[in-house]
């Protein structure tokens, strides 16, 4: 297995480096293909991964030491576990399909951004955020955490800013100012970890003074919520949208926003007690957050800024779930991480499927889009499973996480609980009354000149085919792997 987890870091690595170094003549279709390489690469090595660890008990490779730390204590390495595995799934496949999609998108035929250079630089940043996401997933302690942690963070900034215009300048300014400041506490808390334990592991906050122990973890909750769009640093995703689409897909469906949420869930299940008071304030402000996203859903215009504020509302059961975790419900918690694959894919296809819409016709406004199911009745249908599937309808992916996470809310047996249970779904009809609304005006209206300048590439079609199948099939995947989470 050592193998496969050393390639799967080389793979994405190299192709960064082949972008910077050696082939920064590389234009457009070329480019595409070069990062495709690199993706194949990187997605055959996590298959080894994942395909060698099934059924298996979690596994654990440590190296490398700093001599000037007095400490025996390994400081590198890779951990292989239910976790683990459900963020490669997650970071690689939809990585290595938004790869594939940009190929297409970022042409001169893209009626919302023409795309006549940079394509080097993309596929650089692109590769290297998910080379970050792979070391995020498979980090055995908080030190290598907080490396990759950082690393996605400078990522998501220059991948936001790529279309280089003052928009999106200052809307990759704001997602690094806003994700980098809050993750400072990231770095006291490892600092606090380290001076009272000698090392960095998860499991050593289990061992600090109580007192210090709600700290750090209150620390890395901060941190987290900015990463994630929590609380009170949401706003900077939803002007985040300034990126190009296959980028939002990716840093906002599937990587970015789920690496705060993926740190809580390391440091929650690392086996140690944390007080119910924590647990209560995570839940207060998921709901918190989940109900703010939802008062956005209408007012807005853009449909990618609705998908954002749909992402910032998502991430939000992801928390709840943990903290149903920490609350004594461990089907709670499980239904929290399901979500996290769940939520991943059938945003994904949400935001190409919004991509597909303004790379033919030029605009996202859903008040200047009607009547696209008659140009492609197949991206109406893909549209419309991602709707279903965010919503939780039955018996599509998120009504599966969100089942169980009803289900933990219940168990706790209390008033809390029962508030909980009846606020997931009051957001869940909340959203589906609009998002159908949405669909109906944009798909299924009458007519209009944009429709007659719908027509989609069959890259499109085809990367929108997989979504959906992985959309279906998230639940069956992530079920099984997940009884290991406790």
């Amino acid at each position: 297995m050592i193998v496969w987890l050393i390639l799967l870091f080389i793979f994405p690595i190299l192709g960064t480096l082949s972008f910077l170094a050696a082939f920064p003549w590389v234009r457009e279709k070329k480019a595409s293909l070069l990062a495709s390489f690199w993706g194949v690469g990187t997605l055959v090595a996590a298959i080894g991964v994942i395909v060698m660890s099934m059924g298996k008990p979690p596994s654990l490779f440590l190296f490398g030491q700093m001599p000037w730390i007095e400490t025996d204590v390994k400081l590198f390495g890779f951990i292989v576990d239910p976790l683990s595995l459900l963020m490669l799934v997650v970071t690689v496949v939809i990585g290595f399909l938004v790869i594939v999609f940009s190929g297409e998108y970022l042409t001169s035929e893209n009626r919302e951004h023409p795309t006549t250079s940079g394509w080097d630089r993309y596929y650089a940043w692109l590769l290297l955020f998910i080379f970050s996401m792979v070391g995020i997933a498979l980090s055995p302690n908080l030190l290598q955490f907080l490396i990759f942690w950082e690393l996605t963070t400078i990522c998501s900034a220059a991948l936001i800013s790529f279309h280089e215009d003052e928009k999106s300048y200052r809307a990759g300014f704001k997602a690094l100012l806003m994700t980098h400041a809050p993750g400072l506490f990231f770095l006291v808390a490892l600092a606090l970890v380290f001076v009272y334990t000698g090392n960095f592991e998860f499991t050593s906050i289990g061992k600090l003074p109580p007192t210090i122990k709600t700290t750090v973890v209150i620390f890395l909750l901060l941190a987290s919520w900015a990463k994630s769009a929590q609380g009170p640093f949401y706003t900077w995703i939803p002007d985040a949208m300034e990126a190009p689409t296959p980028i939002s897909a990716y840093l906002h469906a599937a990587a970015m926003v789920n690496a705060g949420a993926f740190l809580m869930a390391r440091v929650l299940t690392a086996g140690f007690e944390i007080g119910s008071g924590v647990g209560l304030l995570i839940a207060i402000m998921a709901i918190v957050t989940m109900y703010i996203g939802l008062f956005f859903y209408f007012f807005q215009d853009d449909l990618k800024r609705l998908l954002a504020y749909s992402t910032i509302v998502n991430v939000g059961y992801i928390f709840l779930g943990l903290s149903l975790g920490v609350m004594g419900s461990v089907v709670g918690m499980r239904g929290g991480l399901l979500h996290l694959i769940c939520h991943a894919f059938a945003k994904t296809i949400l935001f190409l499927s919004v991509g597909v819409i303004a790379y033919a016709t030029g605009t996202r406004a859903i008040s200047r889009l009607s009547g696209l199911y008659r140009g492609s009745p197949f991206l109406a249908v893909a549209f419309t499973i991602g709707v279903l599937s965010v919503t939780g309808i039955p018996p599509f992916s998120c009504f599966w996480s969100k089942f169980f996470l009803i289900v933990g809310a219940f168990e706790l047996k209390s008033l809390f609980g029962i508030i909980l249970g009846v606020l997931i779904l009051g957001e869940s009809v909340g959203a589906f009354i609009w998002f159908i609304i949405v669909t109906q005006r944009v798909f299924f209206g009458k007519e209009t000149e944009a429709n007659a300048a719908l027509q989609v590439p069959r890259v499109f079609k085809f990367i929108l085919g997989v979504l959906i199948i992985l959309t279906l099939a998230a639940p069956l995947f992530g079920i099984p792997l997940l009884e290991g989470v406790k």
